[in-house]
């Protein structure tokens, strides 16, 4: 019987700790937030982070579960350096920042914006929230046609002045590689 991950909200700061346990979804190492933990987040989608994790400091998105809750990805060089296993005990602390890390910009992505010389102010101007979201959008489906046309979208929109790709539901939509409609695999 798995014991419930503890739950602890600070006070002398705004970081949230809790007590968890790494699972894998496929070849990736993440750990589910509880629910209590999830709804002290400031948003039902992606949040950023400032993070420590089994006393590895590092900043980074934490992913909505398509079930109002979150999840964190743990990237495979933390894995390696913890020596992380599936159901290996951790302790993470996060505190949600408004300074977003840049997202890694789908090679495909990067392609049309480099091809596309004359929406490169409009794309430095944007936040990092909203290149964020132009990738998760990007991302959101497996399909490859659909995929190129949410690419060449992207490219009209941006040159129309658009700073936000759509009305798409960031709640619901998490990691295409671990996620099936909208919900984190294994969920």
């Amino acid at each position: 019987m798995t014991k419930e991950p503890t739950v602890e909200n600070t006070s002398a700061s705004s970081a949230i700790v809790f007590d968890g346990r790494v699972q894998k979804v496929g070849d990736r190492a993440i750990l589910r937030f509880p629910d209590k933990t999830s709804a002290q987040l400031p948003s039902r989608g992606q949040v950023a982070v400032k993070a420590v994790l089994n006393g590895h400091s590092f900043e980074t998105v934490v992913e909505p579960d398509g079930m109002r809750g979150h999840w964190l990805p743990i990237e495979n060089s933390l894995v390696d350096l913890l020596a992380l296993d599936a159901n290996d005990p951790v302790t993470l602390e996060v505190e949600p920042t408004k300074d977003w890390p840049e997202p890694e910009l789908p090679d495909d992505f990067r392609a049309a914006l480099l091809e596309a010389p004359d929406i490169a102010e409009e794309w430095r101007t944007i936040t990092s929230m909203a290149r964020w979201e132009w990738v998760r959008w990007i991302n959101a489906t497996k399909n490859p046609q659909t995929r190129a046309r949410r690419v060449a979208v992207s490219i009209s929109k941006l040159r129309s002045g658009k700073r936000r790709p759509c009305c798409f539901d960031l709640s619901s939509c998490t990691d295409p590689e671990l996620s099936k409609s909208g919900k984190l695999a294994g969920a």
